[in-house]
């Protein structure tokens, strides 16, 4: 498959995660009366990942997320040469799916977009109110047991078929642990794309969720490239 139709797939991808995570929590979370909350929001994450992984992982192998790219990479799963290309079309995508949601959103009378826009955040933009330590080792610990997912549920010795499943219920837990600490990322283009729109506070605290993400993505390839690793006979 050629890098341009890769990227394209995880263009693609990436939107469709933004638009439909994203989106669910901005449109639906707490639309009235049947406002879907925090299980929703979470579930919403894991099935744009699920669906996609059918729909795409053939082609690129459904990323859609710069830390996944980094932690495969890490991991001895994916080469070096294709980061870059990857991670441009992720971020592409992740703000192509917010300019939508937002088009859609102002479509609603008296819509503040400077409220949130479903961005990341910590202390005082913390869904919680939880510090800045608290959530960059939310951040971190959540994207390491994610890639810990990914790696072993793609691992070749694993279950065949499968791995979309643990994938999208993996990070629909991940949601469900800490939408309250950071309104959830473990996705530096998810978090770009909102931040981009929201405008404020959301840009200046967007650095923790790159830095956090990507962290323990990292540490999780190199952990599981020893895990994973056959154990030489005596």
């Amino acid at each position: 498959m050629s890098l341009t139709k890769k990227m394209g797939a995880e263009f693609i991808g990436t939107f469709w995660l933004v638009l439909g995570g994203c989106g669910s929590a901005v449109l639906a979370a707490a639309f009235p009366d049947v406002g879907i909350g925090l299980l929703g929001v979470s579930l919403a994450f894991g099935l744009t990942v699920l669906t996609m992984a059918f729909a795409i992982g053939h082609i690129s192998g459904c990323h859609l997320n710069p830390a996944v790219s980094l932690g495969l990479w890490s991991g001895g799963r994916f080469s070096a040469s294709e980061l870059g290309p990857y991670i441009a079309a992720q971020v592409a995508g992740g703000v192509a799916g917010a300019a939508v949601l937002y088009v859609v959103a102002t479509g609603q009378a008296g819509f503040d977009v400077t409220a949130g826009f479903a961005s990341n955040g910590y202390a005082e933009h913390s869904p919680g109110g939880y510090s800045l330590i608290a959530a960059l080792v939310t951040e971190i610990v959540m994207t390491f047991m994610f890639l810990m997912i990914i790696l072993g549920a793609t691992d070749k010795r694993a279950p065949q078929g499968f791995a979309p499943i643990a994938i999208g219920l993996g990070l629909t837990l991940v949601h469900l642990i800490s939408i309250p600490v950071t309104n959830t990322s473990v996705n530096p283009a998810r978090s770009t794309g909102v931040a981009l729109f929201q405008g404020d506070w959301a840009i200046s605290q967007l650095w923790l969720f790159w830095l956090a993400p990507i962290l323990g993505a990292i540490i999780a390839g190199t952990v599981y490239r020893w895990l994973g690793s056959e154990d030489k006979a005596e």
